[in-house]
């Protein structure tokens, strides 16, 4: 499996709680961060992790090892993130304050470079946030989680050219947003580093 969970995925899958409950507690921070860029708010990420590992709970012991333990709970996490959001939009709620903290970035010990990767970083989270929700998930996906075309479109069930029309979709906004003033076709190389 190649993620330093053997042992750990081995006892899960044959039952042991306390396994399971280690599995968590080493995949818990990056379940979590994909879901709350999947759905774009603490409230319903809280909700999908939830629904994530309950559902990899009752399917364990139909892990095959194929992939890394952490691809199959990414997977698991864009399904359940799908469902929340197509849950959401049948019953529209008012938006929450989404105001995040940005993680920290040092992308070199001078000040004013953090400062800039600082800002850039929270203009790049502010625009995916504001992404219609299906072209949130696929920018995410392929972008901060490098998932292939053909992973994606299956993960979201759609086609592997929809999934590519609403990522090129997705950029453009991105880049619009992002870099308004700018009339080029791809955005600075910091763009990928600061998601």
């Amino acid at each position: 499996m190649g993620d330093g969970l053997d042992e750990i995925v081995a006892a899960a899958r044959s039952g042991d709680r306390d396994a399971f409950a280690a599995l968590v507690r080493a995949t818990y921070d990056d379940t979590y961060t994909l879901a709350y860029r999947l759905t774009g708010n603490e409230e319903d990420a809280r909700d999908v992790v939830q629904e994530t590992y309950l559902r990899a709970y009752r399917s364990i012991d139909r892990f095959r090892g194929e992939a890394k333990i952490t691809t199959w709970l990414y997977r698991i996490t864009a399904n359940c993130a799908s469902t929340q959001l197509g849950s959401r939009r049948r019953h529209r709620h008012e938006a929450l304050d989404l105001t995040v903290e940005p993680a920290d970035v040092t992308p070199a010990s001078d000040p004013l470079d953090r400062a800039v990767a600082a800002d850039l970083r929270a203009t790049v989270e502010t625009a995916i946030a504001e992404l219609p929700p299906r072209l949130r998930a696929v920018v995410v996906l392929r972008d901060v989680y490098d998932l292939p075309h053909d992973a994606i479109a299956a993960e979201l069930g759609i086609t592997e050219t929809a999934a590519k029309v609403r990522l090129h979709r997705a950029r453009r906004a991105l880049r619009a947003r992002c870099f308004p003033d700018r009339n080029q076709a791809d955005p600075p190389t910091e763009v990928h580093r600061a998601m």
